[in-house]
């Protein structure tokens, strides 16, 4: 994937070290020197113990003490919880090599601080792990990558900068329909997508394309809802109804949480516009055929070709 903004690898970063601030020797400077390198400042802070067993176990240690400059976007406490990671013990329950490719997701190769990133949506950065993110900046000033919001931005290092972050970014794993078929959960919705592929659409064949696209996903028990009992009654349905009915939960963009609005009405991929509403529960989206709106129970799933979104009811045109 093309980027629109390229940063340099691990690798080069230390051609880049002139980069840092001059040290100034005022007691009363306005802006200090930073005096601790990123992983001095995540040790050293009880709301990162969990991204700091995450980066012992890894072995990033050294590399992340090292020249730089870096840029990571820091997951707090809250946000490894969140993501399933309650404890040390969890973390270093999975390979090494797997938190490390997570955490390389975390960290671009040049020092960015939050005025740097555009200000647009989804503008795509090139990371430490050889994958895209996609960073925004909106008007107010606010900032997010992947959906997941920048709490806390431009925490200086010797080393380069901290965004603190309320995600764990999981790196993507393959297209949209490679991710569903790795999740048990989605079982009833790849059937479908299998079954409506029978039609006159290949809808498979389309989800595996460029995009990118934001698929709203009803789990398992989503289908049951609906009327589908099994996987056999989705293998009975009328394909090219199944088209219909799964092409109206693809908008043909990314739309990450952060980028949903109160009453947007987005156009899907057949052609009809669901309708988006914003509540204290959290986020929604309604289908012109459905008496109440789903609720997006998980957000931020990134793909290859786009993002998804879990749902807790079918969505119909």
């Amino acid at each position: 994937m093309k980027t629109l903004i390229s940063f340099p690898k691990l690798a080069m970063a230390v051609a880049v070290v002139g980069m840092l601030p001059v040290a100034c020797t005022k007691d009363d400077d306005p802006n200090p020197q930073p005096e601790k390198t990123i992983v001095e400042v995540v040790t050293s802070d009880n709301d990162f113990s969990l991204l700091a067993a995450a980066v012992t176990h890894a072995g990033l240690v050294q590399t992340l003490s090292g020249s730089g400059p870096f840029t990571v976007f820091a997951p707090t406490n809250d946000a490894f919880v969140a993501a399933g990671l309650n404890s040390a013990a969890a973390i270093q329950a999975l390979p090494a090599e797997t938190v490390r490719g997570i955490l390389m997701y975390h960290v671009l190769g040049q020092a960015v601080p939050a005025a740097s990133i555009p200000e647009a949506a989804n503008t795509p950065i090139e990371t430490a792990a050889e994958v895209d993110a996609y960073v925004t900046r909106k008007s107010d000033g606010s900032a997010s990558i992947n959906g997941s919001a920048v709490l806390q931005a431009d925490v200086m290092a010797t080393n380069g900068i901290i965004h603190v972050i309320n995600k764990v970014l999981m790196p993507p794993m393959g297209n949209a329909v490679e991710a569903l078929m790795d999740n048990d959960n989605f079982s009833m919705l790849v059937a479908a997508v299998v079954r409506a592929s029978e039609g006159s659409t290949n809808v498979a064949e389309v989800l595996m394309g460029e995009g990118p696209f934001t698929i709203f996903a009803p789990t398992n028990q989503a289908f049951i809802d609906a009327g589908f009992s099994s996987v056999a009654a989705i293998q009975a349905a009328d394909p090219d109804i199944l088209t219909t009915i799964l092409t109206y939960h693809v908008i043909p963009a990314l739309v990450f949480s952060t980028d949903l609005v109160d009453g947007a009405t987005p156009t899907t991929v057949n052609g009809e516009n669901l309708g988006i509403s914003l509540t204290d529960d959290g986020a929604m989206v309604a289908g012109n055929g459905n008496e109440t709106p789903s609720s997006i129970t998980q957000a931020d799933w990134v793909t290859e070709n786009g993002v998804v979104h879990t749902i807790d009811q079918v969505l119909m045109p």
